[in-house]
């Protein structure tokens, strides 16, 4: 049998949205064939696969996979004020969760107050409401920031809650380098696809690698950016637009680092990822897998990096919160177990597992606890875990993984050829090239070539699967302005003002904002505040409209 008849026999096509399987039966099969074809197979592909934890850690970043250690396994969390997502945070940890993670209110993310008129209506609705040093102090109130490592998603705003956040250590006496944790702070996809930004791409890189190198020198447990495809797959990206998109994203903040002089090895094990996890269980194990190589050798072959932790794609996963549906939400607790899967045999080294009810409403403590438990059955059940890599040599498994690289490998050239993702972003083609591909997916739906169960297909007349939902009271808005307008009282007005002119001094100078901006945010300076600075020297950045 040849290798195309055999790749027709074993392997799959998309046609219409449709996956349709080729099987052939056991005549057609030339068995002394198949197996030279898999000798040479093995030895072509010996310098791509290795062995777990080595170069290009195709099969892992860890020699011994989950078996000296389990992916941590972080819920995302956040809602009304510090004091309620601090509660949920303490129900995690009793159920076994071993990271936190942090939703911001909508507010926070942009860049505002909670007293700021536009934050009217939005705030602690969608996310935890945080502005000042006295609320990340209630948020983290009776947790060992030492013990336990922090996952904070939040972008434009991210430089002044990191302040925050490492201010609150050393307020309680850490060492800032026993601090593990990561900051999403990943600008360039906000606007490749999630939207939130304030300033224009440059200044706006320059701070996250401000944040690089602080964490390079002071905090060298915590990840100072999580290179986020996932908020791209959302907006409706492919698998291998998410994968190249977002290693091209990590490419440009390792170049701006290098140009201000930094060595690769003194910050590159500092760049994390984030993937999400759609439904094609076996392309997303093989976006993981294929991410690992490619990103090895950009470390090694394009920036010279000798260290093998620079080398190492290290990524937490998210369940894919598009593919979850609000018609007959229980069957969401079925889609996030196999996502959920496929990121453990891919390999990840964190998770999220998202709740049955988050198209309805914020998670409950039940949906939440039922989205951990399933990561729990995952860890000490299956026997999964049990396994260095269980789908190693898997014919189709790494044929589908050259496939994907391939693909994105062109994805990547053509950025390269436009001049970098700054550039790309500018005349609009990462947009682009997502919203096609998102409008693709939703003619092939309404065309009925595409099945989602309970909602194109499996359809039931009746409410059968009604489930109690969360909600927030309105009375957190009120209490959060009368709040943060007593913390404004109660602070030296006088010192403020003077940290606030070193920040914008340090905007205007280029010097290294997160040095002054953590002694700012401890003298009381606001999350809004350093925002309204950056809005005032770096101009405020406007969509285009390519979309």
């Amino acid at each position: 049998m040849t290798s195309e008849k055999r790749k027709n026999w074993e392997t799959t096509s998309k046609s219409d949205g449709e996956r349709k399987t080729f099987f052939k039966t056991l005549s057609d099969i030339d068995i002394p064939t198949l197996a030279e074809e898999n000798s040479q197979l093995s030895s072509k592909n010996e310098d791509k696969l290795g062995y777990p934890g080595q170069y290009p850690f195709t099969r892992g970043v860890r020699a011994n996979g989950y078996r000296s250690r389990l992916w941590t396994m972080r819920q995302f969390a956040g809602y009304g004020d510090p004091d309620d997502t601090n509660k949920r945070f303490h129900f995690l940890l009793t159920q076994g969760q071993t990271g936190l993670s942090t939703a911001f209110d909508m507010p926070s993310l942009m860049g505002y107050d909670p007293n700021h008129p536009l934050s009217e209506g939005e705030v602690g609705r969608e996310g935890v409401s945080l502005a000042t040093i006295e609320d990340m102090e209630r948020l983290f109130k009776g947790i060992d920031l030492t013990k336990v490592t922090t996952s904070m998603t939040i972008n434009c705003s991210a430089s002044p809650v990191l302040a925050m956040y490492f201010a609150l250590g050393k307020r309680r006496g850490y060492s800032l380098n026993n601090m593990g944790g990561t900051i999403q702070n990943d600008i360039l996809k906000e606007y490749i696809a999630q939207k939130e930004w304030i300033c224009p791409p440059a200044p706006a890189v320059r701070i996250v690698c401000d944040m690089i190198e602080y964490c390079s020198i002071n905090a060298k447990r915590f990840n100072p950016v999580s290179i986020s495809g996932y908020h791209i797959r959302e907006a409706g990206a492919t698998a291998v637009q998410e994968l190249a998109f977002t290693l091209y994203n990590g490419i440009t903040y390792a170049e701006e680092c290098v140009k201000r002089g930094l060595h690769i090895d003194s910050f590159a094990a500092g760049l994390s990822f984030f993937w999400d996890v759609h439904n094609d269980f076996f392309e997303e194990i093989a976006k993981f897998r294929a991410g690992r190589r490619m990103w090895a050798k950009f470390m090694k072959e394009r920036f010279g990096a000798l260290e093998p932790r620079s080398q190492m794609l290290r990524t937490h996963a998210q369940t894919a919160g598009v593919s979850l549906t609000a018609q007959q939400p229980l069957n969401n607790i079925a889609r996030v177990a196999l996502q959920a899967a496929a990121a453990v045999l891919g390999g990840t080294q964190s998770l999220h597992t998202n709740a049955m009810d988050e198209t309805l409403s914020l998670p409950t403590e039940n949906a939440v606890r039922v989205a951990l438990r399933t990561q729990q059955i995952i860890a000490h059940e299956t026997g999964i875990a049990d396994t260095v890599d269980p789908l190693a040599g898997s014919y189709y498994v790494e044929w589908l993984t050259d496939q994907v690289e391939a693909q994105a490998l062109d994805l990547i050239d053509k950025l390269d050829k436009m001049g970098g993702m700054v550039r790309a972003i500018d005349i609009g083609f990462p947009q682009k090239e997502i919203s096609e591909s998102a409008y693709q997916f939703q003619m092939e739906l309404e065309a009925g070539n595409r099945t989602i169960v309970g909602v194109t297909d499996f359809k039931e007349d009746t409410d059968s699967q009604k489930i109690p939902l969360h909600k927030v009271s309105l009375e957190v808005e009120k209490n959060r302005i009368e709040e943060f307008n007593a913390f404004l009282k109660q602070r030296s007005e006088t010192k403020a003002q003077e940290m606030l002119g070193l920040v914008r001094q340090a905007c205007i100078n280029e010097t290294n904002l997160m040095n002054i901006l953590v002694d700012a945010v401890e003298s009381g300076v606001t999350l809004g505040e350093v925002c309204k600075i950056y809005r005032e020297v770096f101009g405020e950045y406007r969509d285009p409209g390519f979309v």
